[in-house]
């Protein structure tokens, strides 16, 4: 077998990609990912090492962010960079472990991820390839699948770090958190239970998590507000940014300024509009097109040069892939790399905004304008609007459909839920599923829109802010009381942390579709339904049955 792979919803067959990824990675780029984990586990393990005698290495967390956010799924199909940052890692690695030893660390007998060397491409190809190092290595079912559950989970959790630090916040305690994580996952000593207990734990610093980038975002940029975002263009040459990098979204709007050159939102980058710091720029259009698996036949409509600043790549047509460029963690081969910020200067947009200048307007694919902004500032200030909604029966019941979105027809699902449900719920969204039904006209309650959208996956957070709120305002003392349904469709590993932070908060009854992660062995998948209620879905008029009668 060259490669396995389940990380996502859409791995092949529901089992597993073992000789290309459904994503589109190659068996050997597959392999590179792995030994990447592999190596950042033995840092891991060292790094624990460090935190006991209170040393704290240099860029150590950010490494160790930067590596896991480039194993998720659709960030960097880049096999060089993979070659590069392995050979990065274990001189990091290795460094590290001189240090501890010189400091009279006694390291006890360390297992291969914190050992291993290799000096060429040909020894790392050799050792990705090798049997110790992917996911069929932990031969226990019950036990392989709860360690990754457990790594999927810190990978999301990395995604959302990263994004935080580079707006200047950060947890000291979740990056070593993050490493307990990685190396408890090489602990043969821990039992199923232990490694459910330490599921959970990576569910509360999930939240936390979550909360430092809220704050980040929040705090830079303002709370987000109740927008009418344009989904049409206007005649002049334009930049699409896609991703979920705020910070790379400033830098980009400031550079742009003054040029003649337009800034459109892709995908997960739309929330971008909701922000009060980003309106004050005119060349700021809007937002173009959908969801990131439509981008084959929207950015060939584009026209102008695409920005990725994180995941959701999908391998390009060559029609367009000459103008297609990545940054941070993202990356592709052929495309145009952007160096990260060096010495607290801003990334270097300049050639991206000369090439924009040469090519011609986006071609106009729809028209009009969806609404967003309802996160957990302006919820609350809706509060008393909301609460009322609810006493009269105005409003019966909350539906949230967080997550993400992607190209199985099954999908269809979530579009067709959202029409049929009764004219007096409402839908919480936040993750790219929104655009299975946020064009949809839906209408309103009360001036309410019956689609609350609070941005980004990430944002998540919000919705579970906003049922805490609401638990407090009508004075009940289970979050499960609320009349709230969780109909949520996953994708990813940023799917997987928001999952696992809604069980610590304790909320139960989640359904997850359009299939449950197939990571999941049936006896790990038992003890999530026995305790916490997790489902999958069926069909819409049953599931819309079994959660209005519930």
């Amino acid at each position: 077998m060259s490669m396995f792979c389940y990380q996502c919803q859409e791995t092949a067959g529901g089992k597993g990609c073992t000789k290309v990824g459904v994503c589109g990675k190659t068996a050997e780029l597959a392999q590179l990912q792995d030994l990447m984990i592999y190596a950042l586990k033995g840092i891991s393990v060292l790094g624990l090492k460090a935190d006991e005698i209170g040393f704290k290495m240099p860029g150590l967390d950010r490494f160790i962010i930067e590596g896991l956010f480039m194993t998720i799924t659709n960030a960097n199909f880049d096999k060089d960079r993979f070659f590069e940052k392995i050979k990065e890692a274990l001189k990091l690695r290795d460094e590290l472990k001189n240090v501890l030893i010189e400091k009279g660390v006694k390291l006890g007998e360390l297992k291969d991820p914190a050992t291993f060397t290799v000096n060429s491409k040909d020894e790392i190809e050799f050792k990705a390839g090798s049997k110790e190092v992917g996911v069929l290595a932990t031969e226990n079912e019950d036990i392989r699948s709860l360690r990754e559950l457990i790594t999927y989970g810190v990978k999301g959790m990395a995604a959302y770090a990263e994004h935080a630090m580079n707006l200047g916040y950060e947890d000291e305690e979740i990056s070593k958190f993050i490493r307990r994580a990685l190396a408890a996952t090489l602990d043969d000593s821990l039992t199923v239970d232990d490694l459910v207990a330490l599921t959970l734990e990576t569910g509360k610093y999930g939240v936390d998590t979550m909360a430092l980038l809220d704050k980040a975002n929040t705090s830079t940029y303002g709370n987000p507000e109740i927008t009418e975002v344009n989904i049409g263009v206007r005649n002049n040459p334009a930049i699409l940014i896609s991703g979920h990098d705020l910070k790379d979204m400033e830098e980009l709007l400031k550079q742009t300024e003054g040029t003649g050159v337009d800034v459109y939102t892709h995908g997960e980058m739309l929330p971008a509009n909701y922000y009060p710091a980003f309106k004050k720029y005119d060349h700021f259009v809007g937002n173009y097109g959908n969801a990131w698996w439509k981008q084959k036949e929207e950015f060939e409509k584009f026209n102008g040069p695409i920005l990725f600043t994180t995941n959701c790549i999908v391998p390009p047509k060559a029609s367009y892939a000459d103008r297609v460029y990545t940054t941070g963690s993202s990356g592709y081969p052929g495309f145009k790399h952007i160096p990260d910020r060096v010495d607290g200067k801003a990334k270097d947009f300049s050639e991206i905004i000369e090439h924009a200048k040469r090519l011609p307007a986006p071609v106009e694919i729809e028209k009009g304008k969806i609404v967003g902004g309802f996160a957990h500032a302006q919820v609350f200030a809706l509060a008393d609007k909301v609460v009322e909604a609810v006493k009269t029966g105005a409003i019966k019941k909350f539906f949230v459909m967080a997550g993400c979105d992607g190209r199985m027809k099954s999908r269809n699902y979530y579009t067709d839920f959202a029409k049929a449900l009764p004219k007096d719920t409402v839908i919480l969204t936040a993750g790219c599923a929104k655009y299975k039904y946020n064009k949809l006209n839906l209408g309103d309650i009360n001036g309410i829109p019956r689609v609350l959208d609070a941005g980004q996956c990430n944002d998540s957070y919000s919705l579970a802010i906003i049922a805490l709120k609401l638990k407090e305002i009508f004075e009940l003392e289970d979050i499960n009381d609320l009349p709230i349904a969780y109909n949520i469709a996953w994708y990813e590993q940023k799917a997987v942390i928001v999952l696992l932070s809604l069980l610590y908060l304790g909320v139960k009854d989640i359904h997850l579709g359009p299939t449950l992660p197939a990571f999941l062995s049936p006896n790990v998948a038992k003890v999530l339904v026995e305790n916490f209620g997790i489902g999958g879905i069926t069909n819409v008029e049953d599931d819309m049955k079994m959660f209005l009668e519930a």
